[in-house]
């Protein structure tokens, strides 16, 4: 579910307070856009799953991810209604509950 050598890899690079601020600021945008497309907003529903996956794969969301890519690609092949959201809000309620209960604990 989560990628945590990336993890590791990106806090690494950004450093412990700049790590903080990475999760943030990933959380806010996400759930931003989230709220967007729970509001029933598909205007841009290829490029804001596009968005997803590359934020969710700097924070290591593997599995949102994938779903969002896959989205994304259906989208992109006009078949926009078989995106199903709700597993790309599951998973990713899911993944935000799992990293943010280990986030704390890794070294």
């Amino acid at each position: 579910m989560i990628d945590w050598p990336r993890v590791r890899e990106l806090k690494e690079e950004v450093g412990d307070d700049g790590f903080e601020e990475v999760i943030e600021l990933f959380l806010e945008e996400v759930e931003g856009v989230i709220d967007k497309l729970k509001s029933g907003d598909r205007s841009q529903l290829e490029q804001d799953l596009h968005f997803l996956k590359g934020s969710a794969l700097n924070l290591g969301f593997q599995d949102f991810s994938d779903l969002c890519f896959e989205g994304e690609r259906l989208s992109a092949n006009g078949q926009a209604d078989a995106v199903d959201l709700s597993r790309v809000f599951a998973s990713y309620d899911q993944s935000k509950a799992h990293f943010l209960a280990d986030v704390k604990t890794m070294s």
